[in-house]
């Protein structure tokens, strides 16, 4: 018999969710089973004003080996040696706890995604961070705060566990200022005979639920349902116990001791069942595992490794204390499996407490039973307890807003082009990445920075490599929600191209308002929406991705819609990736895409003063310009190539010039073109010969010159004086 508790606690759970666990019960629920279906029933766990409509987005294809549904998605790489590899991509975000307490939310993020990763048996390769700040004019405001401890927190987990940061961008906007986002991406490499699932395999009955990592403790108790509520910054301190504590060095020893484990398994033929302990702790991870398996679990709380004596059993159960992971193993395995992480590899001298442990059982019997200190305090249906839940809201489609300005000004480059570079959207983010580690493993083609893409070489001795970009313009989404997410799409897709690999798939993270408000929660759909379609252009699917909701203050203000997409990519010989920087004096610059003046949502409509529509968005184009490019490639005559996005053509030009002057090549531009600042989208390619390729649909607007200066419609700009404007606006926030 489940005791039902004294009085009620603090959770989130709706008053019809309340009656509707009663009712399946037929009684009043336990303190640990109100907090384990808080957790499980939250937005951060069950989607639940969402799932029915992330349905809509495309999810197989040609290159997809495994679409979302567990912790991570896989994507077709190529073969070497015989053997198929898969890039194995996750993508989540960190957003609450990263504005409440910046440094441990970002850091946390971080840890949680490699963990996702490495849970499908994968080798951890790369992560990325797209990041959302508010105002960081101000010197102490809580928004620099934010901006700078989350960097530092990113920088500080990555590089401890030996993972370069191979992409990531930033925008600084006021609507940000109360609700940073802290999204975070995490590749993997795998052989894909050799993936591991996160679910008890067939014929799991009886087999052992084995805890391995860091002390239960805590932090991070109630962690799922606060990221599924408005913040308010009068509740900040109580917050913070929300936020888990990092541990970047425990989780170094985890990943190479379950590095281990995988080998040793494979060695003798076992598959198991893996998964990351992320949003509901213990009782979450537990209880999707198994069920994703078909089957019950009965475990004994007592046998978890705690920090603290004397944790009340809904602490354990649910708490998301980092730096833990859970198998499910036959029993004849775990004790070899149990060794090779407390004694091979020490964890309970790395940390305290930290170890392996069976913690628990699989059951036939569809039922989830938690106990301690002899007594039952949760005993429920598995399938009720994990299943689907909906919220079905009331929502007001969202209505594309239409600017009045529809012709582009007239422009003076000679005085707009350098406050161009110089804006917070333009500038070089270097200040801020070269706090991560981009070499670390040896494995880097083009490092974060050198390209609109970064790029690895990831499995040795052969010449496959993968390409990571992300994008998401959040002026774009405070004009259109659905138009800015099938921009981020495109955006995403182009910054790989430009670096010759082939798109593989996407992923994405939608960062929205509160659901429960029809017009936020319109948004939120459009945007599904809009990828969805943008991606069935391009023949492409998603295979992993995360929701984040009620990023917005009490007094109701939200965040810009906000969909994050990255693109994984993928060459078969990496050594015909585009290198960064102009090469030569003498070669033809093609602008290759869309040629519309659109002016909606640019820097230079800031910085002007002025409104306009979004760029319109044509898939034909779009394709034809994706082909010029790839048979441009393939052809030997693509030198240098760049994305057009934020600051425009312009922009990108400048960007191969700043690349080739880092390279010690004096090398510049002549460019002639009405308006070299418009930001629709599109390529700027540097090619040796366009008359081998055919290149209609393309514009000749220049040619490189044997000196460090851009010629721009007769004005002239000293490349060393314009590299000055965009390299120095951040170095005030991150010094």
């Amino acid at each position: 018999m489940v005791n039902p508790p004294a009085s009620r606690p603090n959770v989130a759970l709706s008053d019809d969710e309340l009656r509707a666990i009663a009712q399946h019960l037929r009684r009043e629920p336990s303190t640990v089973e109100l907090h384990a279906f808080d957790a499980q029933w939250s937005e951060h766990c069950s989607y639940k004003s969402s799932r029915r409509h992330l349905k809509k987005l495309p999810v197989s294809g040609a290159n997809v080996v495994l679409g979302p549904g567990e912790d991570s998605g896989i994507l077709h790489l190529g073969e070497h040696d015989g053997e198929r590899y898969g890039v194995v991509v996750a993508h989540e975000s960190h957003n609450h706890p990263s504005q409440v307490v910046p440094f441990e939310g970002a850091a946390t993020g971080i840890g949680g995604i490699v963990r996702d990763v490495l849970c499908m048996g994968a080798q951890v390769i790369a992560v990325a961070d797209p990041l959302r700040f508010g105002r960081v004019e101000r010197p102490h405001s809580h928004a620099r705060y934010v901006a700078r401890s989350a960097v530092d927190g990113i920088g500080a987990y990555g590089n401890a566990i030996g993972v370069p940061n191979l992409a990531g961008d930033a925008y600084f906007d006021e609507g940000f200022d109360d609700n940073c986002l802290v999204n975070v991406v995490a590749l993997g490499i795998v052989k894909e005979s050799e993936i591991v699932h996160s679910h008890a395999p067939p014929g799991a009955d009886g087999w052992d639920i084995v805890l391995v990592g860091k002390a239960t403790d805590p932090s991070g108790f109630g962690g799922a349902s606060f990221s599924s509520v408005t913040l308010d910054s009068s509740d900040a301190e109580s917050n913070k116990g929300a936020v888990q504590v990092p541990d970047p060095f425990l989780e170094n020893v985890l990943m190479r001791a379950s590095y281990r484990v995988f080998a040793m398994l494979r060695e003798r033929g076992v598959v198991a069942g893996f998964k990351d302990l992320g949003a509901g702790g213990i009782m979450g991870c537990s209880a999707e595992i198994v069920a994703g398996g078909g089957y019950g679990a009965d475990l004994n709380l007592d046998d978890v490794n705690v920090a603290v004596d004397g944790l009340p059993p809904e602490v354990i159960a649910v708490g998301e204390t980092q730096e833990r992971l859970l198998w499910v193993l036959p029993p004849e395995l775990t004790a070899s499996v149990v060794g090779i992480y407390n004694d091979e590899f020490t964890l309970p001298h790395v940390a305290y407490n930290a170890r392996a442990t069976v913690v628990g059982r699989v059951t036939q019997e569809k039922r989830y039973v938690l106990r301690h200190r002899g007594a039952i305090v949760m005993d429920v249906d598995i399938e009720f307890l994990t299943g689907r839940i909906d919220d079905e809201l009331s929502y007001v489609e969202a209505i594309r807003h239409d600017p009045g300005h529809r012709e582009l000004p007239a422009v003076d480059v000679e005085d707009v082009f350098p406050k161009i570079l110089a804006h917070r959207d333009v500038c070089s983010r270097e200040p801020l990445y070269r706090r991560y580690d981009w070499a670390v493993r040896g494995t880097t083609v083009l490092p974060r920075g050198a390209a609109d893409a970064g790029v690895l070489a990831p499995v040795p001795g052969s010449t496959l490599g993968v390409a990571l970009s992300v994008a998401g313009n959040p002026r774009y989404g405070r004009i259109d929600a659905r138009a800015a997410a099938e921009l981020a799409v495109l955006e995403a897709v182009r910054r790989a191209i430009a670096t010759g690999a082939r798109p593989l798939g996407l992923t994405d993270c939608l960062n929205f308002g509160n659901p429960h408000k029809p017009e936020r929660y319109g948004e939120l759909i459009a945007a599904i929406d809009g990828l969805g379609h943008a991606a069935r252009e391009l023949g492409l699917a998603f295979v992993s991705g995360n929701v984040s909701l009620y990023n917005e203050s009490k007094s109701g203000a939200a965040i810009p819609p906000s969909a994050i997409v990255a693109c994984v990519g993928g060459f078969r010989d990496v050594s015909r990736v585009v290198t960064p920087g102009l090469k030569r004096a003498g070669s033809a610059l093609l602008w290759v895409g869309s040629r519309e003046l659109a002016v909606g949502g640019s820097v230079l409509a800031e910085v002007l003063g002025i409104d306009g529509p979004l760029p319109e968005i044509s898939y034909d184009s779009e394709r034809a310009a994706i082909a010029i490019v790839e048979t441009a490639i393939s052809a030997g005559v693509m030198l240098s190539c760049r994305a057009i996005s934020d600051g425009g053509m312009l922009t990108a030009l400048a960007r191969l010039a700043f690349d080739a002057r880092n390279a010690g090549r004096r090398l510049g531009a002549e460019l002639d073109f009405g308006n070299p600042l418009c930001e629709a989208g599109g390529f700027l390619c540097e090619v040796s010969d366009e008359g081998l390729v055919d290149v209609s649909g393309s514009l000749k607007v220049g040619t490189t010159i044997g000196e460090p200066r851009l010629v721009v419609n007769g004005t002239s700009f000293d490349v060393a004086a314009l590299y000055d404007v965009w390299s120095k606006p951040l170095t005030e926030i991150y010094p």
